[in-house]
């Protein structure tokens, strides 16, 4: 069982000093949720200014929460919605033409519950290129959801999902293939 008098967060687990990490939290909640719906620019260059690398006219919501964005690269032409939230204890990829709608939630971060100093760990998440993850969908640590994929609203993915499916459930299963015309 965890004995949390024991925990301690690794040293430069965050990627940054507390000085940086705390300036970024203040940066997000003074000019990144602030700024009116339509300053895109605005937004990308605050990221890129804390280290994000972010692709060319990507759209990222006022109210998406990002926690380290020095861990964060976005593609091209990309859109992050409304209260998503990458909680980027470890790295997380997202590719081009990629959109993570209103409500969803990127988690890098758990813990090892084997071990009685319940030590944190992350694991990098990646969404590939024309991926489309629809409202309110959790994607856990480690995962891949490889290129093309679309994931149901509500639905929770726990292992990786394959390129150009149609997925939905918690957990997320392929249910078809993603056909266009």
């Amino acid at each position: 069982m965890q004995n949390l008098s024991l925990y301690k967060t690794p040293t430069h687990f965050r990627g940054r000093s507390k000085f940086t990490v705390q300036l970024w939290w203040i940066v997000h909640a003074l000019l990144f949720k602030t700024s009116p719906q339509v300053l895109y620019g605005w937004r990308r260059f605050l990221l890129r200014c804390f280290g994000a690398r972010i692709g060319k006219n990507v759209m990222i919501r006022p109210s998406a929460q990002l926690t380290y964005p020095w861990k964060i690269e976005i593609g091209d032409y990309s859109w992050i919605g409304d209260d998503v939230v990458l909680y980027s204890l470890g790295e997380i990829e997202i590719g081009s033409h990629a959109i993570i709608s209103q409500r969803s939630y990127l988690c890098t971060g758990t813990h090892d519950h084997r071990k009685n100093d319940f030590p944190i760990l992350s694991k990098k998440i990646i969404i590939e290129s024309h991926c489309w993850l629809a409202t309110d969908v959790f994607v856990s640590p480690g995962i891949t959801i490889q290129k093309g994929t679309i994931v149901g609203a509500r639905s929770s993915v726990f292992s990786n999902l394959p390129e150009m499916k149609i997925c939905i459930g918690s957990p997320a299963r392929v249910i078809k293939d993603r056909e266009f015309e």
